[in-house]
């Protein structure tokens, strides 16, 4: 599997000491650095803050509409300049779809070893971002930039949405079906392409996917059966829907063999691609996490997988996911999958195959 070539005569990845959504702190990391500090004092239009470690703030305007606000940025997973800033800006604008509303503007964030890069590729990142934005029909209305040891770029995203359609990480009710809209294997093949070893053809398929804006949050959110909405990033599917587990304080149950993955995802993680931040977020919430016996460690490296620009993970009505499946796959997302369900219980996950 040695055919990958790069379309920029520098590596960005080569910049980077990590990528994508891998760069994120482990779970265990970021709950250390937040322990002190002091809750939020008790705005009533705050209606999301940082209590449920939720994908956005968001703040109601007046009785009908809510702002949300996110930012979001890494360091690249793809050689291509263009392709990273695609990926980037597809990944910041997913928390506002997740939250259930619609993006209005972004604002750059970028920083880059200006020592190391030509202008003209960082040109072609910031065009790889704005050509995403214009897909999902905002500007790109501003930013800042630094110059950095190693190359960065996100985008704080600004959106709108009616106060009855946002949906928090935290709203899944026991009896609900879970639905996940896109394919697991992101940080696996970023692995497998950061060492040369990721096939033409399967770099197209990260792409693809890292590059599907998750605007079906937004019609999702519209529907009282969708009870609850999160993207799938850095931590992991068991990562994000132990967020929505303890959130919701209810159990979860996943199953593996309902999961969409990559075509190489599972032949790769056997092969040992697999990312350090899967094995942080395991070390970080592994303990509320139940295994089936003898589950294989490449197995379960899939779901701590970062998912870099990953899907939404969908809570809804049972009776209502097969439609929901159906209209979610028909809006262009084919890897969606039935994938678990929520139950009363103690917080936590429970995996099945």
């Amino acid at each position: 599997m040695d055919d990958q070539t790069a379309a920029s005569p520098i590596r960005l990845t080569s910049l980077a000491h990590g990528g994508g959504c891998g760069c994120k702190l482990a779970p265990s990391v970021l709950q250390q650095l937040l322990a002190d500090r002091p809750a939020v004092a008790p705005y009533a239009r705050l209606l999301v803050g940082t209590e449920t470690g939720d994908d956005a703030a968001v703040w109601q305007l007046d009785d009908e509409t809510c702002v949300i606000a996110t930012t979001d940025f890494f360091m690249p997973m793809v050689d291509d300049p263009f392709d990273f800033g695609r990926i980037a800006a597809t990944n910041a604008i997913s928390d506002i779809y997740a939250m259930g509303g619609k993006p209005i503007m972004a604002l750059a964030i970028l920083g880059m070893p200006i020592d190391k890069m030509p202008a003209e590729l960082v040109r072609e990142i910031l065009k790889g971002g704005s050509a995403i934005c214009a897909e999902a029909g905002i500007p790109v209305a501003g930013g800042h930039s630094i110059d950095s040891p190693e190359p960065i770029y996100g985008l704080a995203v600004i959106g709108t949405c009616p106060v009855a359609s946002l949906r928090r990480n935290s709203g899944a009710k026991a009896g609900d079906t879970l639905i996940l809209t896109k394919a697991l294997g992101v940080g696996i093949y970023s692995a497998a392409f950061k060492k040369g070893m990721l096939p033409a053809d399967a770099y197209a398929e990260l792409i693809a996917s890292t590059t599907l804006l998750n605007c079906i949050g937004a019609e999702l959110a519209r529907d009282a059966d969708v009870h609850a909405i999160t993207d799938v990033t850095g931590f992991g599917i068991l990562g994000h829907a132990l967020e929505m587990a303890r959130g919701s304080n209810l159990q979860i149950s996943l199953r593996v063999d309902g999961i969409a993955l990559f075509s190489l995802g599972a032949e790769l993680a056997q092969q040992g691609f697999v990312t350090g931040a899967s094995y942080r977020n395991w070390a970080s919430y592994g303990t509320d996490v139940v295994l089936p016996d003898d589950f294989p460690v490449w197995q379960r490296h899939i779901l701590t997988d970062p998912q870099t620009s990953g899907g939404l993970l969908v809570s809804c009505s049972a009776e209502r996911a097969t439609d929901l499946l159906r209209k979610i796959a028909a809006a262009g997302y084919p890897a969606a999958r039935i994938v678990g369900s929520v139950g009363i219980g103690k917080p936590g996950l429970n995996v099945a195959t």
